[in-house]
């Protein structure tokens, strides 16, 4: 391997640890926050991508319909449990219900494959990513002091729920978007595409994003009290089905998005977020669940095994990849005591 080759492995390890970095993120502030394993995120990468591809084909997303039908189901719920605060209840019903309809229409209306490109970013993102409190809402705000454990199987019942809706809405063929940038640059003996800039740079732009929404926002700073101790947080007034369902939309905003800068550079299936999510799930687990900046270093390292394992043993990437959480599970059970659950 010469220099070249190097710098070239390194350019795309950078880029797909960027993706992986917004994953490992997202899954360690819905850990932090609701002790939610969310395997899930990786439907939302998939549905992003797959959803922006559908609307730049012309064809309504079926994700819509799925979105109408959580809102009906969340609403519901909410009718019974706010039927003494008409207040609240009205407003549950004008997000849950309302805004499903409205989105819905908009789309039945609108020449989709004739819109520009940020529109239609915009409108596959506003059709993903509320789903994803919807999701909170249905399946784990009713069980949110159960067991991690308990959580877990739930999360997977979900996840492979709506790897059933995404094959039965999208097919078993995959989709690839145009680049977001057809620009390129050059630089001594690299190459960069105005797409993997896209990539890295909208990366950057949303952690540092999240860095200030943490520090200087009531919203961030409750979402960090709440991870930092969920009974300390309630006694204090901060309500964690609020911060379950901030931190649930939060990491569907970030899954969404990495779909949408992945589409470009790779073709996206029904079940390829799932993978792209799992790379991640490694790096969080690298940052012990628990570390924001641990994880994101975690994930440009994964980022960059894969690439240089691509290299020299291709067929094997994928493992060398998910071999890496075996000796750091082994030390952190070495290095960790018993500690009795808060929930």
């Amino acid at each position: 391997m010469d220099l070249p080759i190097a710098l070239l492995l390194g350019q795309d390890g950078l880029a797909n640890g960027a993706v992986y970095a917004l994953l490992a993120l997202a899954l360690v502030l819905v850990f932090a926050v609701t002790r939610v394993i969310f395997i899930p995120e990786g439907e939302f990468v998939a549905w992003g991508a797959l959803t922006l591809a559908a609307l730049q084909a012309g064809q309504f997303p079926g994700t819509a319909w799925v979105l109408l039908a959580c809102g009906a189901a969340a609403s519901a719920l909410d009718a019974v449990a706010l039927r003494a605060e008409p207040a609240r209840l009205l407003r549950a019903l004008g997000w849950q219900l309302g805004y499903p309809l409205a989105l819905v229409a908009a789309l039945k209306a609108l020449p989709l494959a004739g819109l520009p490109l940020g529109a239609q970013v915009a409108l596959a993102l506003a059709t993903v990513v509320p789903l994803a409190p919807m999701v909170y809402r249905l399946a784990f705000q009713p069980i949110a002091d159960a067991t991690v454990l308990t959580l877990l199987i739930v999360a997977v019942a979900v996840h492979v729920a709506m790897l059933g809706l995404g094959l039965l809405f999208f097919g078993p063929e995959g989709a690839r978007t145009p680049a977001l940038s057809d620009a390129s640059f050059t630089l001594g003996p690299l190459d960069f595409t105005g797409q993997s800039l896209a990539v890295m740079g909208s990366s950057l732009a949303l952690i540092v994003g999240l860095w200030l929404f943490f520090s200087r926002t009531l919203a961030g700073r409750a979402l960090r009290a709440s991870a930092l101790n969920r009974r300390g947080a309630r006694l204090v007034g901060i309500s964690p089905v609020a911060t379950g369902r901030l931190a649930f939309g939060l990491a569907g905003a970030i899954g969404a998005l990495s779909g949408v800068l992945v589409a470009p550079v790779t073709t996206v299936y029904y079940d390829s977020g799932f993978l792209i999510s799992l790379k991640g799930f490694v790096a969080a687990i690298v940052g012990g669940l628990a570390s924001y900046p641990a994880a994101a270093l975690a994930a440009v390292f994964v980022g960059l095994l894969e690439s240089f394992s691509s290299f020299w043993a291709s067929a094997f990437k994928d493992v060398i990849v998910f071999t890496l959480i075996i000796p750091v599970l082994v030390w952190r059970s070495l290095q960790s005591h018993h500690i009795e659950e808060d929930a």
